[in-house]
Parts: structure tokens; C-alpha cells; sequence
């Protein structure tokens, strides 16, 4: 469904920005729509590591990353960019590991980053390597610079013991990038995923291919130059990561809802009963209007929350929790009607809702719920 506001927005875009999303947006209909998501699954793959590597040629993974390094974008406004991708990709349910790999560029292009990272950096936008985020400690709320893997300095470098949970594709990554607690502080580390020490448990998700596994390190020698943030930056950098992070989660689950809501009006109006639409029943009327104002109120609050990520402003942290918490509440709840929207099909696994619910319901949980963001959101503030 076109709006005007859609018309509005491609009329300002530059020849550039045109031909980036629209040969982004043909080539994930034509490669990572649903029955790639589909087809997936019944292999047990979370992605295709060749597809992968052909996405990246797109730019995808390189928005967030300084021209010097071969990034770059578009627009030249890379956060931005990378909202309109993954809503892209949220709209189609499509596999893969941008989101989870751009959190980790952002950290290691992040001007208080230590270390040289180019040859991990020209892997990463070549596909050539996948990296993933080990932040969550288990049993624990959303609390990135409480993470419950430790690191203790050895005269080589670091010895990681600990471990952490829900680590996005951890079987299908190459490395790591660790968050570990010091004497000092917090540090991030790069880990290999095959090195000794090294144990992942787990896997699968509510979601089709979003697959998360449980990492325990035990005695995990690592390097020095294999810090990426120091005692005195960690913060800085971590907080920065978690941001966008949480803001590809929204912005992903706001590409399936509005997709959702857009062929569930499509059935409304293609549906009779007793000669008349569904759409033109008034308690049915209602229901529409109300998932079409959370939908566009939750549109209003990532885009706000993406200009603040973009420019590094200060409120950025209270707009993108506000997203998270708003997004995760009322974004299930959109979907869930729209099942109810569709009766007894609505709830069959052979209809596509079924796999957008699952997506909605992963972003949701993943990187901090609701009621995490609201306990940001009262900290922020001084409630």
C-alpha cells in the first residue's frame, strides 16, 4: 500500500538513494522474501551464507562504517539508511544477520574504539565473515554493561572465564565481540567462535531462522590487540551499540507489522459475509482504526528515535526505549488482531501472520523487553 507520505519522502530522495533502495527492495523480494524464510527452516539454516555475501554488495553493511574504512552511504546519513533496509527486510520476514553485524561495526568503527580492525571490517562488508554480540548475562534483565562473562589480565593479553545468553547466530558467526566485566570496568573482546574455551549451547527461536545461542567461556586466552573497548570507553561504546541495536529491532518489526496491517485491510475488503466486506462492519471498522493509530504512532516514534541515533543526541537512549517499549507492547497486539481479523485462518501455520507474529514477538524480547525499556525510561527521567 502506497501513501502520499511514501510519494512525499521518494520525491526528496536523490537519483542514489533511489536506485540504493529500490534495487535493495527487488532484491530481497526476489531472494529473501518468505519462502526463502520458509525453505530455511525446514533445513534447520538461520541464512545462506552465499545469499549473504551477495546481499553485502548492496552496501547494506557498510552504512555505518567511515568512507576511509569503504563505507559509506547514500543518503549520507548511514543510521538512517539502515532503518529503511531492515524494515525492508521486516516487511519480507527475510533471514540473515545485518542487524546483529552492524551493532557490532558500529562498535569497532566507534571513534573511542582501540585497535586497527580493518582487515575485520573489510570482511565483515564482504560477507567474508559474520560477527556476532555477546552482551546478555543470563537470568538477568536487560543490563549491557553488567554482562556476566569476566576477563582477567594475563601477560598476553586477557583470560575469559563466564558466560552469556540468547548471542544472536553464535553457531553461525565467525566471532565474537564479548562484553566482559574487569577489576576496572567493562571491556569488549573479539573471540573466535572455534576457540578453545569456547562452548555454545542452544539455538533455535520462537522465530523461523532468528537463531540464539547460550556461550560459556572457560579459560578463553585472548590477546591484547584483540580489545576493542577499553575500561575507559566501554561504556561509551557499549551504550552506543545497544542503541542501535534496539533501534534495527523496532525498525524490523515495524517493516512486518505494517505489512501485516496492510493485506489484513486487503482481506477486509476481499472477504464477504452476508453479502457485505468485513471492512464495512462498524464493530470491525473500529478495530482497523485502532491498529492503524498504534501503527503509525509507533512509525512516529521510530523515525524520531532514528534522527536521534543519527545525530548522537542527547535524548537518543529515551527515544529508542520509548520505541522498544512501545513498539514491543503494541506491536504484538496489532498483529494478534490482525489474526483475529482473519478468523480461523489467521490461525493456521500455513498462513504467512503466523510468521510475522514470530518475528514481532523475537524483536520484542530480544535486547531488553518492554518492561526493561520502561525501567530506562524512569532512570532517564528521575521517576
Amino acid at each position: 500500500m502506497t501513501t502520499a507520505e511514501d510519494n512525499d519522502v521518494t520525491m526528496q530522495m536523490s537519483v542514489e538513494q533511489r536506485l540504493f533502495r529500490d534495487t535493495s527492495a527487488e532484491f530481497i523480494q526476489e531472494r529473501a522474501s518468505i519462502p526463502a524464510t520458509r525453505a530455511l527452516s525446514k533445513q534447520g539454516e538461520a541464512y545462506d551464507r552465499e545469499w549473504w555475501a551477495t546481499a553485502t554488495e548492496f552496501g547494506w553493511t557498510a552504512l555505518l562504517v567511515p568512507e576511509d574504512l569503504g563505507g559509506g552511504s547514500a543518503s549520507g546519513e548511514g543510521v538512517i539508511d539502515l532503518v529503511t533496509i531492515v524494515e525492508m527486510l521486516g516487511a519480507h520476514v527475510s533471514p540473515g544477520p545485518l542487524s546483529v553485524v552492524s551493532t557490532v561495526i558500529a562498535g569497532l568503527t566507534h571513534p573511542a574504539a582501540t585497535g586497527e580492525r580493518e582487515d575485520l571490517i573489510q570482511a565483515l562488508l564482504a560477507g567474508e565473515k559474520v560477527a556476532t554480540w555477546a552482551v546478555q548475562a543470563p537470568g538477568a534483565d536487560w543490563a549491557p554493561l553488567e554482562p556476566a562473562a569476566t576477563a582477567t589480565r594475563t601477560a598476553g593479553g586477557w583470560m575469559l572465564e563466564g558466560s552469556a545468553r540468547s548471542v544472536e547466530f553464535a553457531r553461525e558467526s565467525d566471532v565474537m565481540a564479548v562484553v566482559a566485566r574487569t577489576d576496572d570496568g567493562v571491556i569488549t573482546l573479539l573471540v573466535p567462535r572455534d576457540a578453545d574455551g569456547v562452548a555454545i549451547t542452544g539455538g533455535d527461536s520462537v522465530d523461523l531462522v532468528r537463531k540464539f545461542g547460550d556461550v560459556t567461556f572457560s579459560g578463553v586466552a585472548v590477546k591484547a590487540q584483540d580489545v576493542v573497548a577499553e575500561e575507559s570507553a566501554a561504556p561509551e561504546i557499549i551504550a552506543y551499540q545497544a542503541r542501535v541495536m534496539n533501534l534495527l529491532q523496532v525498525a524490523e518489526a515495524i517493516g512486518a507489522i505494517g505489512k501485516v496491517f496492510d493485506f489484513t485491510v486487503q482481506w477486509g475488503f476481499d472477504r464477504y459475509s452476508f453479502g457485505r466486506p468485513l471492512v464495512a462492519y462498524q464493530a470491525l471498522k473500529h478495530r482497523y482504526a485502532d491498529a492503524l493509530l498504534w501503527l503509525e504512532a509507533s512509525r512516529a516514534i521510530v523515525a524520531a528515535a532514528a534522527r536521534a541515533v543519527q545525530e548522537d543526541r542527547a535524548d537518543a537512549q529515551l527515544l529508542v526505549s520509548s520505541a522498544k517499549s512501545y513498539v514491543g507492547d503494541r506491536g504484538v497486539q496489532i498483529i494478534q488482531d490482525c489474526v483475529q481479523l482473519h478468523g480461523g485462518l489467521g490461525v493456521t501455520m500455513d498462513h504467512d501472520l503466523n510468521v510475522y507474529l514470530r518475528r514481532v514477538m523475537v524483536a520484542r524480547q530480544t535486547y531488553g523487553t518492554p518492561r526493561d525499556h520502561r525501567e530506562v525510561i524512569a532512570d532517564l527521567t528521575g521517576l
